[in-house]
Order: structure tokens, then C-alpha cells, then sequence
């Protein structure tokens, strides 16, 4: 049997993981997502969750690769106990990366696009109408879509083609790198504008009122919003970190591990948010403006700014790091799938993949023009489908999935996943927690999932 390949260094385990989770749910969702729910208590509550949710079930999803040796299209089949069937998975697995690369593609080319359109001076003096006009051009573009869909495609292709070390690790850690630096440059710019002071406050201080302002309903909405925020910010679900487990040494504890990849990643969301806020206050600029505020409302702000232009196209430029951290992280782990599956070189996986990665993308980038009428009442468009399939559905039920392998007796079982987990120095997972793991997690991802469907349904019945 082949040698499995390994990364070069521990950091480059760290920062690849890292870069998985550090993507679009921090860059893009998690700022607004934070300015429609009131600011710094929904940050306390995000944090909460992030530590009691979504943290235990990244260490299960690393231990599992890590103690197969295999993505997930093997992980299972390996651990699992004799004549069970958790190796089904896999496919639902594979179908998450898919549909996740399926929307991400379009929308990371969109970062791209504003990286170019800012350097090229296509927002210099422009109102918010001009901005969201320049936007809505794009999206009615079809050419202009694919185009940048299919550069986003090539560089996974690239780096992935290139193996492991000499690809993912050198092209990651090269990003990353060059994201914190080009963010702590966004950052001190950010804090450093009249009137930053009350962006701040909005951020960082928290007032739980605004939490309770919606009654109960309102409550239970931002609670569902951090949760699922959680889930989706550590790519947890789907094997996208079980892949990378598998090709990490066993010196270093899991919960150590996973706790400092957390960290980055929450580093990164919340200094994001030390960007966004202080410029949004300091322009007169409504923070809860939705997933439009990046797109829509920011590159006016910066426009107001001293060389305007230039930090517009920093701004894009991190987003698309970000962004592209997750895509060359989700590339490999298909890739590592169709190796591990079917035993094919790294090449042809990467050929045959790379083809049906731009063909799937295809609908999505045509949503918003040629196929704009194919929508779903309560869902929305193509791009909103595909999103609602992966965040709402497939990465509660997949994190389930893995919790509960690694807990029951008809899995892999508590004794094996705590022996991988705290195999190497570091932090062990905590035994106290098992309780809490086994019985409370189960409980907050049905909530995640019931709570997906309800104004939907609310939207069907009339409601």
C-alpha cells in the first residue's frame, strides 16, 4: 500500500486547517450576521457556542482521520465495527464538499472581481446606487461570472495538482501569511478613522437587551444564527478536517490542536469585524445591512477614505485569500477522496475533478441571470439552494454523524475516539465533557436543523 503523504510541518497542519475553516463564514456572514443581531452579545454568544457546539465535534472529525489514516471516503470503512454501515456516510460526505465548492466558486470569483474593479478604479466616485449598480451588472453577466468562476477552479486545480507539500501546504501558508499581514494593515486603518470609537462599542460591548428586544422569537433566532455560524466557520460535517487529520503526525494532541485552529479562525472573524464596524459607524453606515454590506455598502465607504482605492483593494484582496484558503482546502479533500475511493493517481484525480467541479459550478454562476427563475418559495435562487442544502442540512446532520461514531458503542466508541484524541502532548479532551458530548450536542444540532426549516415551511403554509 502506498505511503500516505504528510505535511511537511506542524504548521503547515495548522494553518491549512485553519484556512478550511477561515473563508467566507468569517469574512462575508459572520460581520453582518453580527450587525443584524446587535453586536457584541451575539459575539459572547457566538464564542459559547463555538467552545460547547462546534469545537468537541472538530476534535472527533480530526481524530477520526487521524486514526484511519484515510479522507473520508475510507475513514470509516476502516474504524468502523464489523458489518455496520456508518462507510455510507461517505457519500453524503462527498456530496457536501461538491454542492459547498458548487456556490463557493461563484462567490469567491465575485472577491476576485472586486480585487480587479477596485484596483482599476471602478468604485472611485461612486454612491452607494453606483457601487450596487456595478454589482448587479456583474451578476447579469453570465461571461463575466464564468470567467472568474473558472480562474477560482484553476488555481484549486493548481495548487492541488502540485501534491501536498509542494501545492496545498507551500500556496496556503503563502496566503495565510499574506492575509494576517494585509488584515492587521485593515485593522489599524479601521481604528484609526474619526468616529471609529462608537463601531467599537457597538462591537465589543455587549448589550444582551438586544438579544431579548424580539421576545422569545427574536432569542431563539440569534441563538439558531450562532450556532449555525459555529458549524459552518470550522467546515465541520463534511470530512473537510478529517482529511487533514489524516495526514498530520501523532505527536500533538487533538484538543490542543484543534483549539489553537479555532482560535486563528475566530481571530481572523473578529478582527474582520474591527475592520467593518469602526468604517461602517464612521461613514454613517447602517452595520445590519445584510449580506449586501460587504459588496453593496463598503466599497463606498472606502471610497471616503484617504487612498480610498487602495484599501478597497486590500479589503478584496483578504476576502479573496480567505476565500481561497477554503476552496484549495476542500479541493484536496475530493481529491484525497477519489485517491483513497478508487485508487487513482493524484493526477487523474485532479483531472477528472477539476472537470466536474467548473461544470457543476456552472449553474450557479448562470442563477443570477440565464436560470434567475429557477427559485424555491422560502429558499431563494440556485446560489441559495445549494447554500441552504449545505449550511441548514448537510453539516448539522454530517456533525451528528460524526458524534455520534465517536461516542456509541456501535461506532468507533468513546475509549477508541479518547485514545486518538489525546494521543501525543497537549491538551486531553476533557472526560467531564462526555455527558454534555453525548446527550446535550445531539440536542443543539436537531435545534439547528428544526430551526432551518421553520420560515421556510412559514413561507409555504402562508404563515
Amino acid at each position: 500500500m502506498q505511503e500516505r503523504e504528510q505535511f511537511a510541518s506542524r504548521l503547515g497542519f495548522l494553518l491549512i486547517s485553519a484556512g478550511c475553516a477561515i473563508g467566507l463564514g468569517n469574512v462575508w456572514r459572520f460581520p453582518y450576521i453580527t450587525g443584524q443581531y446587535g453586536g457584541g452579545a451575539f459575539v459572547v454568544m457566538y464564542l459559547a457556542f463555538l467552545v460547547i457546539l462546534a469545537l468537541p465535534i472538530m476534535v472527533m472529525e480530526f481524530a477520526v482521520g487521524r486514526g484511519s489514516q484515510r479522507s473520508i471516503a475510507r475513514a470509516f470503512d476502516v474504524l468502523e465495527p464489523e458489518g455496520s454501515k456508518w462507510h455510507i456516510f461517505k457519500w453524503v460526505g462527498l456530496a457536501g464538499n461538491y454542492l459547498l465548492m458548487m456556490f463557493y466558486t461563484v462567490v469567491t470569483g465575485w472577491m476576485l472581481a472586486y480585487v480587479y474593479k477596485s484596483a482599476t478604479g471602478a468604485f472611485v466616485g461612486q454612491s452607494p446606487d453606483g457601487v450596487a449598480a456595478v454589482f448587479s451588472n456583474m451578476l447579469a453577466n453570465p461571461g463575466e461570472l464564468i470567467f472568474w468562476m473558472a480562474i477560482v477552479v484553476v488555481i484549486g486545480i493548481v495548487a492541488t495538482g502540485a501534491g501536498l507539500q509542494k501545492g496545498v501546504e507551500r500556496i496556503t501558508k503563502f496566503m495565510m501569511t499574506a492575509l494576517l499581514v494585509v488584515l492587521v494593515a485593515l485593522v489599524v486603518r479601521a481604528l484609526t478613522l474619526p468616529g471609529a470609537g462608537e463601531g467599537l462599542e457597538f462591537y465589543l460591548m455587549p448589550d444582551f437587551g438586544k438579544l431579548t428586544a424580539g421576545g422569545a422569537s427574536g432569542l431563539f433566532e440569534a441563538m439558531y444564527a450562532a450556532m449555525g455560524q459555529a458549524v459552518f466557520t470550522l467546515s465541520i460535517g463534511i470530512g473537510s478536517m478529517a482529511i487533514f487529520g489524516s495526514y498530520t503526525s501523532r505527536d500533538k494532541s487533538l484538543t490542543g490542536e484543534s483549539l489553537r485552529i479555532a482560535g486563528l479562525d475566530t481571530c481572523v472573524a473578529l478582527m474582520a469585524g474591527l475592520v467593518i464596524f469602526p468604517a461602517c459607524f464612521a461613514f454613517g453606515v447602517e452595520p445590519g445591512a445584510g449580506p449586501g454590506l460587504v459588496f453593496l455598502t463598503l466599497p463606498s465607504v472606502f471610497d471616503q477614505m484617504p487612498l480610498g482605492q487602495l484599501w478597497c483593494s486590500l479589503f478584496f484582496l483578504f476576502l479573496s485569500f480567505a476565500a481561497l484558503s477554503t476552496i484549495i482546502a476542500v479541493f484536496e479533500n475530493i481529491m484525497s477522496f477519489t485517491m483513497d475511493q478508487w485508487g487513482v493517481s493524484r493526477t487523474k484525480a485532479v483531472a477528472i475533478n477539476g472537470v466536474c467541479l467548473f461544470v457543476l459550478s456552472l449553474p450557479c454562476a448562470l442563477g443570477f441571470n440565464v436560470l434567475s427563475g429557477i427559485t424555491i418559495p422560502g429558499i431563494g435562487d440556485i446560489q441559495s439552494i445549494e447554500d441552504f442544502l449545505v449550511s441548514n442540512n448537510l453539516l448539522p446532520i454530517g456533525s451528528l454523524v460524526f458524534l455520534l461514531f465517536c461516542v456509541t458503542k456501535r461506532g468507533w466508541g468513546w475509549k477508541n475516539f479518547i485514545a486518538e484524541a489525546d494521543a501525543g502532548h497537549g491538551l486531553p479532551f476533557p472526560m467531564w465533557a462526555r455527558v454534555w458530548v453525548t446527550y446535550g450536542i445531539p440536542v443543539l444540532i436537531v435545534f439547528i436543523l428544526v430551526m432551518g426549516y421553520v420560515p421556510i415551511v412559514s413561507t409555504w403554509i402562508g404563515a
